[in-house]
């Protein structure tokens, strides 16, 4: 297995390449080279796994601290990929209780229980019988639009609008899929948990789980449809990744030796700077140190637009199909924070309940719908938000093994970092969100400034340059209902305009399948490489 990159000199040939060794990368390089491909795998970063990499930012003597630098959620998958992949042999981290939010205002904390029995009691009991009921409601309403979705069919094409309205059964069904293409979070929140007060920390949670995958406020129509993503419940044909033991690096770990104990090749510090296309197909790669590997078969990791406007010969693609890749909307509008911490926060009444080490792996102090949507409104005139929604994770309270003994890594995000016009620089605007999220938490756990040894704190910009996503946004294409179903490309490109390529394959979160951590793009561009290359 090859860690170096490689010198200019003769052509290497294989069966196949795959660009990019993130989690999608690698699963489509695993499942080619286990099916008799002879298969290289290329990234231009010195490690693998891209945005679903642990990675130690801090030493402190001969311990470190690691953070699942973007990824880190646990994601449903399907059972096909998962068992294809070996994914249910990985040590996990089970949790009771899958996230805390409130909203800092005194008001109760919804505790979101792995056991959707347990959860259907705490809300039952501690935030009545509307909770339940509306969150009741809220399931029965993302049925049809997972169909319609199809975030876990796995080696199934993106669905035309005429399809996705016949996975509905009925005409409730029919309007949840209109809801999906034209309404907004709040219009659904508002139907299903209208009490504003009572369901703050709700409605802010679920509208939080919603936006993070848009550039828009949750009063946005067109927003209805990241809500039906995040909500998406699976199946009988899907499974639950639960949390890693060791974080998400611990999925890259397993794929890359899935990968090469079947014979792949993984080169890193290796930078693609074109996919070589003859006559109408692909004939390989050029790296940007003038190697020439060829194939007929490249796939590529890389969101959809770089890969087809970026790395591929304006004269091989009609104007039409390269223009259509120039529309994707890459608007990512947040912060992402990580720090060493000398011990564990101590938080205040009447937050208590969050000094239980049950309830700290996962801890939103969200705001509600409403101020989201105005601080979406604030950050597009360049104003930073006074009050940040937060999604606070302390993994090593679960994990130990992320921290030098006694300390902590903590991880923060939050919305929305201005990102189109402001009177301050970039860097101040960091600097200032940064302490706000700081105060923020310190708000409520009056220990925690004090215990932050080193931190850092991560842009769009910075997330962008790290891991080639465009404008930073980890969703290759934000989960706009324009950008969902026929208007999210497959492996082959848009259902309704292929790539007239033979041989290239797109593998990103940007493709069907789409984002968060499911493989399923990996997966589909590795399954149509098979059947149309045998």
């Amino acid at each position: 297995m090859s860690h170096s990159g490689s010198n200019a000199g003769p052509v290497s040939s294989f069966d196949a390449i795959v660009i990019g060794a993130g989690h999608n990368g690698l699963t489509a390089a695993a499942m080619m080279q286990k099916a008799g491909l002879r298969t290289v795998c290329l990234d231009a970063k010195l490690y693998a796994g891209g945005m679903a990499s642990t990675v130690e930012l801090f030493k402190d003597g001969d311990a470190g601290y690691h953070f699942e630098i973007a990824g880190s959620v646990q994601v449903p998958t399907s059972a096909v990929v998962s068992r294809e992949l070996g994914l249910d042999t990985l040590p996990t981290v089970d949790l009771d209780v899958m996230s805390v939010s409130l909203r800092g205002v005194g008001d109760e904390p919804v505790i979101y229980y792995t056991d959707p029995m347990k959860l259907l009691t705490h809300l039952n009991d501690v935030h009545g019988a509307e909770a339940v009921t509306g969150m009741a409601g809220l399931m029965a309403w993302c049925q049809a639009p997972t169909r319609a979705l199809g975030r876990f069919e796995a080696g199934r094409p993106p669905k035309t609008l005429d399809e996705m309205y016949a996975c509905a059964t009925n005409e409730f069904e029919r309007s949840t899929i209109t809801d999906l293409l034209f309404g907004s979070v709040t219009d659904v929140l508002d139907r299903y948990l209208p009490d504003r007060e009572k369901h703050g920390a709700l409605r802010g949670m679920l509208s939080l789980l919603a936006v993070n995958t848009t550039y828009r406020g949750p009063a946005t129509p067109g927003t209805a449809a990241a809500l039906a993503y995040g909500f998406a419940v699976p199946d009988e044909n899907t499974v639950l990744v639960k949390k890693l033991r060791g974080g998400i690096g611990a999925l890259t770990t397993h794929l890359l030796e899935l990968f090469t104990t079947s014979g792949g090749e993984l080169r890193l510090r290796s930078k693609v700077g074109a996919i070589t296309v003859a006559d109408g197909r692909v004939t390989g790669v050029r790296l940007d140190d003038g190697t020439t590997l060829s194939a007929p078969i490249v796939v590529s990791s890389l969101a959809p637009d770089l890969t087809v406007n970026g790395l591929v010969d304006a004269a091989a693609l009609p104007a039409q199909v390269r223009e259509r890749f120039t529309r994707i909307d890459h608007r990512g509008s947040y912060l992402q924070m990580h720090f060493a911490l000398d011990g564990v926060p101590e938080f205040a009444a009447p937050y208590e309940i969050l000094n239980d080490p049950a309830m700290q792996s996962n801890i939103g102090i969200f705001s509600t719908p409403e101020e989201l949507q105005q601080q979406w409104e604030d950050c597009r005139r360049g104003i930073v938000p006074a009050d940040p929604a937060i999604a606070l994770q302390i993994p090593s309270v679960n994990d130990p093994g992320l921290a030098p003994a006694g300390k902590h890594a903590a991880s923060a995000f939050s919305l929305w970092f201005p990102i189109e016009q402001s009177e301050s620089s970039y860097g101040e605007m960091k600097t200032e969100m940064g302490q706000r999220v700081i105060d923020k938490i310190t708000r409520l756990a009056p220990n925690f400034e004090s215990l932050i040894s080193r931190h850092t704190t991560f842009t769009p910009k910075h997330m962008g340059t790290m891991f080639g996503a465009p404008g930073g946004d980890y969703c290759h294409g934000l989960l706009h209902s324009d950008q969902i179903g026929p208007n999210r490309p497959g492996p082959t490109g848009y259902i309704d305009q292929p790539l007239p390529i033979d041989g290239l394959y797109l593998a990103s979160a940007g493709c069907h399948g789409g984002p968060g951590i499911t493989f399923i793009p990996g997966y589909n561009a590795a399954q149509q490489a098979l059947a149309d290359h045998g």
